[in-house]
């Protein structure tokens, strides 16, 4: 992981060093749970979020995101802290586009007589925006450390209602040689709702696990279930 950590320590660089042609921002998340593609992270437990960004004035930008989670008595960790960078823009025909690369991590983690590592790993992505949708494709190629690759492929539409109402909605598709012989899909479908400097949303969420598949425990559930998040970005505007 070594050209990893360059490479991200190139990227942080060199947004410090063009800090003026830009914007530093951080968003504080509450949320009731970790919600990943579908499944709980956190054991269907309160989850605190936070990041750390940079948006250059060229479309680069780089970041840092952290959360708690909760993988069980399996797997020793209790800490996520996720590093990206990417480069984003809009063609003429007001089509927007990014490409990045985000690099999930587990500082806390380590292997035990008792319980697991939860392992590092680098996933690639590219998306597309037009109006009200939004297309992006995800690539692991040692997907949670497992030697094989996962992709995932997400569609996202969000409707302004008016009055800081937004209505959401997603669907993904998990697929790979990690997920040979049970690719699923996850949904959520949700409002949105901004109030001063804080943004509020409700979401139903889940997948379409069934059987043996279907994890019905609070760890790793995959069941329909409610998810709030209450987030805060600043510095917040005089606006």
């Amino acid at each position: 992981m070594r050209y990893l950590t360059g490479l991200f320590a190139a990227g942080l660089l060199a947004m410090t060093a063009t800090a003026s042609a830009g914007e530093f921002s951080g968003t504080v998340t509450a949320a009731s749970e970790y919600d990943f593609r579908g499944i709980s992270l956190s054991a269907r437990d309160p989850a605190l979020q936070g990041s750390l960004d940079f948006a250059a004035d060229n479309g680069f930008y780089v970041g840092a995101w952290a959360s708690n989670l909760d993988y069980g008595s399996d797997f020793d960790g209790d800490i996520e802290v996720d590093y990206y960078l990417g480069f984003a823009g809009e063609t003429a025909s007001a089509v927007g586009w990014d490409v990045g690369a985000i690099w999930y991590t587990y500082p806390d983690s380590s292997t035990t007589l008792t319980a697991d590592k939860i392992h590092d790993y680098l996933e690639y992505y590219a998306g597309f925006t037009y109006k009200v949708l939004e297309f992006k494709q995800w690539y692991a190629d040692d997907y949670v450390g497992s030697g094989v690759d996962a992709l995932y492929s997400e569609l996202n539409a969000s409707f302004d209602l008016g009055s800081g109402v937004t209505l959401n909605l997603h669907g993904g598709y998990n697929y790979g040689d990690a997920f040979d012989g049970f690719e699923y899909m996850d949904y959520s479908a949700g409002v949105g709702y901004t109030a001063g400097h804080f943004d509020m949303a409700l979401k139903i969420t889940g997948t379409d696990l069934s059987g043996s598949d279907k994890i019905t425990d609070d760890v790793f559930n995959s069941e329909a279930r409610a998810v709030l998040t209450v987030s805060t970005t600043f510095p917040w505007s005089s606006e």
